[in-house]
């Protein structure tokens, strides 16, 4: 990761959409005075929490819904039909007691290799999984986890398997959908055995080669598979978010916001260009996501998210 940000910080990748154009961004896009508008709808991934929010998930609820945000987007689902250790129909009583609305949910199948011999065994999770959220009023579950993906022949299979989960998905009023890292940014070829090394995206690609992400929104059905962006992993890999948005606008229909730790503090990120687009494109559902923060505890970090986006013009 530190050879990407580093290549990011100096490529001309800096000038596009994605990436920070110099004095759009940071404190430059903020009012000038901080102040809570009430009618801005701020969601958070609460894998941003760690194990913080394990401690005392009511409570923890109540400062994220004190922080600003509104809705919420779960992770630690298992079979159980539980959210770490706590039930699914708990979890949803906290999060209303907060007057916090969970939205989505990210959740995996227990195989990560697809194939025919394992496909009923991953349709079966999804029906389970699909049940469980259903039961709490979920609207979208979003699998994070990249399946192994090694040559085109795989990307298209795992989009077999996408359409499948979207198929039960939508037989319980949810709809499934595919949330990417930077890894599916990396191109395969046609019976590879793994991808291609990402140099060799700057140069002539071999016959049939295709960004991984690229096949996944081609191999899968509009109407039963969306995607959720992670800008931030978008740009690690080497990509600009909003060029992905402008071209897929009917396929990305949600949205992580995501910076290096707190939200516009890195510089790196244009966080007005990617709200314009998402806008632009009738998104309405995007979550911030914090991975391990440095500066403080979670809930610290969480909120410096919260207050950026909160003073930021650009968000409604």
């Amino acid at each position: 990761m530190t050879n990407r940000r580093t290549f990011l910080r100096n490529a001309s990748l800096l000038t596009v959409g994605g990436l920070v154009a110099a004095g759009q961004t940071g404190r430059a896009a903020l009012s000038g005075s901080p102040s809570v508008d009430a009618k801005k709808q701020l969601g958070l991934q609460i894998y941003s929490l760690g194990q913080e929010l394990g401690k005392d998930v009511p409570g923890g609820l109540k400062k994220v819904a004190q922080m600003g945000y509104t809705v919420l987007e779960l992770a630690g689902y298992n079979k159980e039909g539980k959210i770490g250790a706590v039930t699914m129909a708990d979890f949803k009583k906290y999060a209303d007691d907060a007057g916090l609305k969970i939205v989505s949910s990210h959740l995996n199948p227990p195989v990560r290799e697809y194939n025919e011999g394992n496909l009923e065994q991953i349709k079966d999770f999804w029906k389970l999984a699909a049940e469980h959220h259903a039961g709490i009023g979920c609207k979208y579950i979003i699998q994070p986890g990249q399946p192994s993906t090694r040559s085109t022949e795989e990307v298209a299979f795992v989009g077999k398997v996408f359409n499948e989960a979207g198929k039960i998905a939508q037989a319980a009023g949810l709809q499934f959908g595919y949330h990417n890292h930077d890894g599916e940014f990396a191109t395969v070829v046609p019976g590879g055995t793994e991808p291609l090394p990402r140099r060799r995206g700057f140069g002539r690609q071999p016959e049939g080669a295709k960004i991984i992400y690229d096949g996944m929104l081609e191999a899968t059905d509009p109407s039963l598979v969306v995607f959720e962006n992670d800008v931030y992993w978008t740009v690690m890999g080497q990509k600009d978010p909003v060029a992905y948005m402008k071209k897929y606008p009917d396929r990305i229909r949600l949205l992580h916001i995501k910076d290096v730790a707190v939200l516009g503090e890195s510089g790196m990120m244009n966080f007005q260009k990617i709200y314009e687009t998402a806008y632009a494109n009738g998104i309405k559902d995007y979550f911030v996501e914090l991975e391990g923060y440095a500066g403080g505890t979670q809930f610290e970090g969480v909120k410096g998210c919260a207050d950026y986006l909160k003073q930021a013009r650009f968000v409604k």
